[in-house]
């Protein structure tokens, strides 16, 4: 579990973050939503240690990031994967020397070790014939999943995703918001989505906080998010003819 405590974050007279608390539970899906300005992307930073903060705490299982040592900070972010918006994968390293990377960097394993690992995980993304092409051989879905696979390769207690389904068509999308699930699921992986896609809080939104210039608007759950009355809320999600129809759908269906 990840929890969140007081969070404020500045840039000169620019304040970003104005007191965020909420947490992230293990085991689920949980997404940060909100308009372009919301804060999103600075409070994914702050979660993952790229931005100091002026005020609060963020701790992961129970231990304050801000007191640890420097040790102690890298073992966390050694427990971390990421799944960076446009994939980040290296074009001059082939799939399999991709998800092997953080293996590399972060464990002393054997050659033989780390290409079992790597083996696994691309398998786990149905990519298990794809160990030698290169990145620009790879649609914009197969890199997502590679993506995946190299965040999930060193066995990672906490997986952050930045727009995993950007750029992507709705189909595929799906496919990419039911993998996530279903590894964070499998794994027991405390995960958290920082995502504009509606499409991908209804069908993975197990707890969504919902940003507001820089203020925690609102938090819930797909099944919530429905019969909610903040208007802020309601204007973000509704925003769209569809979306209106299934708000009006479900609440005459459980009337």
């Amino acid at each position: 579990m990840i929890e969140v405590n007081d969070l404020h974050k500045s840039f000169g007279d620019a304040h970003i973050l104005k007191g965020i608390t909420t947490s992230f539970e293990k085991g689920k899906t949980n997404l940060i939503i909100g308009q372009s300005g919301s804060g999103k992307t600075v409070f994914l930073k702050c979660l993952l240690g790229l931005f100091e903060y002026e005020q609060g705490s963020i701790s992961y299982d129970g231990k304050v990031f801000s007191n640890l040592s420097n040790d102690e900070k890298t073992e966390v972010r050694s427990q971390i994967g990421m799944v960076f918006q446009g994939s980040a994968l290296f074009d001059s390293m082939t799939i399999a020397e991709n998800v092997m990377f953080p293996l590399r960097m972060f464990t002393k394993q054997s050659k033989s070790e780390m290409q079992d690992r790597v083996d696994f995980v691309l398998n786990r993304v149905n990519l298990d014939d794809a160990h030698h092409k290169m990145p620009s051989e790879a649609s914009g879905g197969m890199q997502k999943r590679v993506a995946i696979a190299r965040a999930i390769v060193n066995k990672p207690k906490y997986l952050f995703c930045d727009e995993p389904n950007s750029g992507l068509d709705p189909k595929t999308a799906i496919v990419i918001d039911n993998l996530i699930q279903e590894i964070t699921d499998e794994y027991q992986i405390t995960t958290v989505i920082n995502s504009h896609d509606m499409n991908s809080v209804m069908e993975i939104g197990e707890k969504i906080v919902f940003l507001k210039d820089g203020l925690k608007a609102w938090e819930g759950s797909k099944e919530t998010i429905f019969k909610t009355d903040n208007e802020v809320v309601t204007d973000f999600v509704y925003s769209s003819e569809l979306f209106k129809k299934v708000r009006k759908m479900y609440i005459e269906e459980n009337q």
